[in-house]
C-alpha cells in the first residue's frame, strides 16, 4: 500500500476550482453523462498514470490514446462509480484497490455530445492491467509522469481544422485531443510541468486524421 503524494493530494484539494477552457464548457442542457477515471500510481519507474491505447476496430474514438472509460449507466450510481466500473472493464483494474481523491469540473465533448466527468484516483493497492475488452482496447499502460513531463516529449499538433492542442509522445504513443488536454492541465495545476516550447507545431498525422474522422 502507498500513500497518496503531495502534489496529488495538493490537486484533489484545487480540482474543483479549475478553469473550464470556452470550448469545454458543458451547454446548460442536453449532452451524454459520461466519466473517465485518471488513475495515478506509484510504478516501477516511478510516479505514473494508467492509459489505454483504443482499438482501430472500435467505434469510440478508434486508435487513440485515452483514459479508461465510458457512458455512465442507469445503474451507475453517478460518474465515479461510471469511471471505476469502465476502467475495470477495460483493463482489469480491480476498483477495490482504488483510492478515489476527487472529480474535476464536467468538460463537454461538443464532436460526441459527451458531459464527461473527469475522477482522479490514486492506486492504493495496483493490480495487474491488460486489454480486457479487445474489440474496445488494443493495449494498457502505466505511463511514468517523469516521460509526460519531459520537454523532449511534448509538442503542439495542429488539426486539419485549424485549431491547436497539447499531445505527448510516450511508450509508442501519440497522445493527443481530450486526453492530452486534460493531461497538460493536471500536471500544470500539480506543479510538475517542466519548461517546454509550445511554438513547436506540427501537423497531425495524417493515418491519425484518417482514424479520429471515424470516431
Amino acid at each position: 500500500m502507498t500513500q497518496v503524494p503531495d502534489w496529488l493530494e495538493r490537486l484533489a484539494a484545487q480540482a474543483q476550482q479549475i478553469r473550464v477552457p470556452p470550448f469545454f464548457r458543458p451547454p446548460s442542457r442536453g449532452g451524454r453523462a459520461a466519466a473517465v477515471l485518471m488513475l495515478f500510481g506509484e510504478g516501477p519507474n516511478g510516479p505514473d498514470v494508467l492509459l489505454i491505447q483504443r482499438s482501430t476496430r472500435g467505434r469510440r474514438h478508434p486508435g487513440q490514446p485515452a483514459f479508461p472509460g465510458g457512458g455512465v449507466d442507469p445503474e451507475d450510481a453517478g460518474p465515479i462509480e461510471a469511471a471505476l466500473r469502465e476502467a475495470e472493464e477495460e483493463t482489469g483494474a480491480d476498483p477495490s484497490g482504488v483510492h478515489v481523491l476527487c472529480t474535476m469540473p464536467e468538460l463537454y465533448l461538443n464532436h460526441s455530445d459527451n458531459r464527461v466527468t473527469p475522477v482522479i484516483a490514486w492506486w492504493r493497492e495496483p493490480s495487474a492491467v491488460h486489454a480486457a475488452s479487445p474489440d474496445e482496447v488494443d493495449s494498457v499502460e502505466r505511463v511514468p509522469l517523469a516521460e509526460l513531463v519531459d520537454p523532449g516529449n511534448r509538442v503542439m499538433l495542429r488539426h486539419p481544422r485549424g485549431t491547436a492542442g497539447p499531445a505527448f509522445r510516450v511508450r509508442g504513443m501519440l497522445v493527443w485531443g481530450f486526453t492530452a488536454m486534460v493531461l497538460d492541465t493536471v500536471l500544470r495545476e500539480g506543479g510538475l510541468e517542466q519548461p517546454w516550447d509550445p511554438a513547436q507545431v506540427e501537423d497531425l498525422p495524417p493515418e491519425v486524421v484518417t482514424l479520429a474522422s471515424r470516431g
